[in-house]
């Protein structure tokens, strides 16, 4: 009978941990934050419970050992209840007529000089101005002086009447209607606008849900302690309960085209998104390719999405991954009817 070393029993006990909290974690989408708030904090460690699962898979495997089938089996389970992590494949079909929706948290144009590059703003705007969305939807905007973004109409909703942050949406078609969900007690909100296109109108949602503030260069993430962390965490998570509750009762109102894309501050393995994604498709995962990863952080993290309605095409979508200009990157999707 063969025997096995101490470090090797030890590495499968950690293995079988973390795919046990892997397979629990399928189960998060369907628990409110606001019944165990606890728990909905590990939604944002799905993408990393993943990768490890995957390097253990590949450790058992290049050992040529069973071990290897356990972190398979969860992955695969995975692959098929819950959001997949990587895309493999693409689709790029270029139509002329497809509209073309950009998605993008420039982090107020580098307004508090987070990038050491002075030209920064101009560059993000030198970006959008070169792709040429027919539609961008902006998060944590900021009304600069030097605004330069050249599309003719647009929607821009700040905080209050006196400050220049907020969110804004650009637009190569007319609105002919728009306004403000007005988020209680927080410094985000979502907004809307209903574009004409032709002889065609589409509500597009610009969503940035409540801020984790997770900033991975500071020590325990800007907090002194990871209990203190946690619970900055929770009362995110719980904010955003109320936030995506008023959202979808606003879209239900709707009944024609619409898209709903900006910043969700949480993963596709959250209940906000599950809630915010029913009845849609995911622009990433229905033509993109890659991890997806949309924001600048020490693991994989998708958090910006573009999702339309399920009678929609989805011709192409990319994820800006080079642009370094802010703490997202920029995402586009071409969308066809």
């Amino acid at each position: 009978m063969r025997k096995y070393s101490v470090t090797h029993k030890f590495l499968f006990f950690i293995n079988s941990v973390f795919a046990t909290v892997l397979l629990l974690s399928y189960a998060l989408p369907y628990i409110s934050p606001k019944t165990i708030p606890f728990l909905s904090v590990f939604s944002l460690s799905v993408p990393l419970l993943v990768v490890t699962n995957i390097c253990f898979f590949i450790y058992w495997l290049i050992k040529i050992h069973k071990n290897a089938l356990l972190s398979l089996l969860v992955l695969i389970i995975g692959w098929f209840v819950s959001t997949p992590l990587i895309k493999f494949t693409n689709k790029e079909v270029i139509l002329n007529n497809d509209l073309k929706i950009m998605s993008y948290n420039v982090r107020l144009f580098n307004h508090y000089k987070h990038e050491d590059d002075t030209t920064t703003e101009q560059k993000i705007y030198k970006l959008i101005n070169n792709e040429n969305p027919d539609v961008i939807a902006i998060q944590e905007f900021y009304n600069s002086k030097l605004l330069g973004i050249k599309l003719p109409y647009k929607y821009i909703k700040t905080k209050t009447k006196t400050n220049k942050f907020g969110l804004a949406i650009y637009s190569k078609h007319p609105i002919i209607n728009s306004g403000s969900l007005n988020f209680k007690s927080s410094a985000n909100n979502t907004i809307f606008a209903d574009i004409l296109v032709e002889k065609d109108t589409i509500r597009v949602y610009n969503v940035h849900l409540e801020s984790l503030k997770l900033n991975p260069k500071k020590e325990n993430f800007g907090e002194k302690s990871s209990e203190r962390l946690f619970k900055r965490l929770e009362n995110g998570f719980v904010k955003q309960v109320d936030q995506v509750d008023l959202i979808t009762q606003h879209e239900a109102t709707w009944k024609g085209k619409k898209i709903i894309c900006g910043d969700f501050n949480n993963t596709a393995y959250s209940w906000a998104y599950k809630q915010l994604a029913t009845d849609k498709k995911d622009a990433f995962i229905e033509a993109g390719m890659g991890i997806g990863k949309s924001f600048r952080y020490i693991y994989p993290m998708r958090i910006d999405f573009i999702l339309v309605d399920k009678n929609t095409t989805i011709n192409h979508f990319k994820t800006y991954s080079d642009i370094e200009l802010s703490d997202h990157y920029p995402v586009m999707t071409r969308l066809h009817w």
